[in-house]
């Protein structure tokens, strides 16, 4: 496999070429640590207000609601999330061919997320300036834009996360960032259901509240500007996306967990299918009010708040395949509570459990993807996760309006569970990465 590396003198040995790699490594592990505590909050002020906007237009309850409102239609709900993963999914392999030669790729990740927030702007202004009809459509397309950029921003910023957090420190890092982002989120999707949807807050209130969101995310990645990003000793020769696309086979054979646990996360992100409609199922149980919307959405964020610290520690401790496991079986044992549930407290209870399920499994497919192969091969392995995931989110919505609009919320719940279950028992058959690499 091509790498590019600093020039050398051919009349070097072996011996001496090897101790001049093997320096540079050390030299580049020490300007990590050197610049650990302005990176460690760099990132983590930037996860704080992108992660507090990016909530908002994610939670499986405002999104969903409005388009609904707009359009009285479950499958419309379930097209419109589609095309959100749809462009996430063209997107990611492309973002790792335009970083993976490159020993610097914050520059690169602040276009693509500014890119990212257009596609938050433009569903905020086309609620405000356009009649129903134009905002659906602007809508579906600015929800695809948002996840054409958001496929690329995943690979560069995991990446770069890689590069400046330690691995020892990593899951406690997102745990905490995605802890204080929760907090701020739950806090924000209360004001934003009870007073800004509620009041109607300048003329729409959902508009405004993607608003918001697009202000919280812009000053996120301006602070990202912080961060002192070390250039490797190798990198990888600049390919063709082509060229890339036809590695990924021989990856895959090389590595059968790799393979095993991309069967897996699809197999969870094809689940996805079912979240769109938590909340038209709960507004056909208790009504769809901003107070009610408010409730449920802060109860989903505060839970996925309060168990990023757990996930993230005991990550750090025991791996993220357990994580994986156990957040995937909480995501499809609140799923199926769902179904017995018709009070707004319980109803609380469950999208708890559902935010702390997802919050686990997201964190998870995150981190777990770092730990399988070599440092140069990161942003591929990211986007092939990233291209199978999203695929199956953009489906899943899809599907599951299908099911709803012709079955019911009931046939749909079901489906899910049994494919989230199916993905907890492939997992186990994928052995620890970390601990695998410890004993090589």
């Amino acid at each position: 496999m091509d790498r590019e590396t600093p020039p050398t003198d051919d009349r070097l040995t072996e011996d001496e070429l090897a101790r001049r790699a093997a320096d540079a490594e050390i030299a580049y592990e020490a300007e990590i640590e050197r610049n650990l505590p302005r990176n460690y909050v760099a990132n983590l002020a930037h996860g704080l207000l992108g992660q507090t906007g990016f909530r908002l237009v994610n939670a499986p309850t405002f999104v969903p609601a409005y388009i609904f409102l707009l359009s009285g239609s479950e499958f419309a709900v379930g097209l419109a999330l589609a095309a959100q993963w749809i462009g996430a999914s063209a997107s990611s392999i492309f973002g790792a061919t335009l970083i993976e030669h490159r020993k610097r790729v914050l520059p690169m990740g602040l276009l693509i997320g500014w890119g990212m927030r257009a596609g938050v702007l433009g569903l905020a202004l086309g609620g405000f300036f356009l009649p129903d009809n134009l905002a659906l459509i602007t809508a579906i397309a600015f929800l695809c834009l948002f996840g054409l950029f958001n496929g690329m921003q995943a690979v560069i910023f995991n990446t770069l996360m890689a590069k400046v957090i330690p691995l020892r420190l990593r899951g406690r890092l997102t745990g905490f960032r995605n802890f204080t982002a929760g907090l701020t989120a739950a806090g924000v999707s209360y004001l934003g259901g009870k007073y800004l949807v509620e009041g109607n807050a300048f003329g729409n209130g959902y508009s405004t509240t993607f608003l918001v969101a697009f202000i919280l995310t812009s000053i996120g990645l301006s602070l990202l500007m912080l961060v002192r990003e070390p250039e490797p000793p190798t990198i990888r020769a600049r390919a063709t996306l082509g060229g890339r696309l036809r590695e990924i086979p021989a990856m895959l054979r090389a590595d059968k967990a790799l393979t095993r646990f991309y069967l897996a996360a699809g197999l969870a992100a094809l689940g996805t299918m079912a979240v769109p409609f938590y909340i038209l199922y709960s507004g056909e149980r208790i009504g769809l009010s901003g107070t009610n919307l408010a409730v449920l959405s802060t109860a989903f964020l505060l839970a996925q708040t309060g168990a990023n610290l757990a996930w993230g520690t005991l990550a750090d401790r025991f791996g993220n395949r357990l994580v994986f496991m156990s957040s995937v079986g909480l995501w499809a044992a609140s799923t199926l509570a769902l179904l017995f549930t018709h009070d707004l407290l319980g109803l609380a209870l469950v999208f708890a459990g559902l935010g702390a399920g997802q919050g686990g499994f997201q964190n998870s497919n995150q981190n777990i993807i770092v730990e399988f192969g070599a440092r140069d091969d990161l942003p591929m392995r990211i986007a092939v996760l990233n291209t199978a995931t999203s695929l199956m989110q953009a489906a899943g919505p899809l599907l599951g309006g299908l099911i709803a609009h012709n079955l019911s919320f009931s046939a749909l719940f079901v489906t899910s569970i049994a494919v989230l279950t199916g993905a907890v028992i492939l997992m186990v058959f994928v052995d620890e990465p970390r601990k695998r690499r410890l004993k090589g």
